[in-house]
């Protein structure tokens, strides 16, 4: 854009949890408008992952958040072009990114995952984050091997 930057929307926190990271997720999960369907399968997984893990101490709010945190990246690779040759340049991500990667991973792979329902595909993928396993877990070390392999062509960083 060439005048200003957009006006960041304000998200209203979920109504069972009171916290906007859940909504951010509930938006991302949500296909075709339809959010109660999605605070729906959100909330199921959370029922279902409370269940599975009931010796844990933590609550599943606190297991989906640890698991969010194990799949976020703190580096990634961009491409940038220095006199006519492309390299990868590896460079930190803004947390707002780090958020919205490690949500979109998680929903990615969750879909792709095999099972009855969607929150059933949900619960088992953030129970394969938090335990460090699963494909989103899978892209952020392929992502953080890309950016330590790539490290020579940091100082093109801008």
């Amino acid at each position: 854009m060439r005048k200003s930057k957009p006006k960041k929307r304000i998200i209203l926190p979920d109504p069972k949890y009171n916290d906007v990271l859940v909504t951010r997720f509930v938006n991302d999960l949500m296909v075709d408008g339809k959010k109660t369907v999605a605070y729906h399968v959100f909330y199921d997984a959370m029922d279902m992952i409370g269940q599975k893990m009931k010796n844990d101490e933590l609550s599943p709010l606190e297991i989906w958040k640890k698991a969010l945190e194990n799949i976020t990246p703190q580096v990634e690779v961009k491409s940038r072009r220095v006199g006519g040759a492309t390299f990868q340049v590896p460079m930190e991500i803004r947390a707002e990114r780090k958020n919205s990667i490690s949500i979109k991973n998680m929903i990615l792979f969750a879909r792709k995952r095999s099972g009855r329902s969607m929150s059933e595909k949900l619960a088992a993928e953030i129970q394969a984050a938090y335990n460090e396993e699963g494909g989103a877990f899978k892209r952020k070390e392929e992502i953080h091997r890309m950016a330590d392999a790539n490290r020579a062509f940091a100082h093109f960083r801008f």
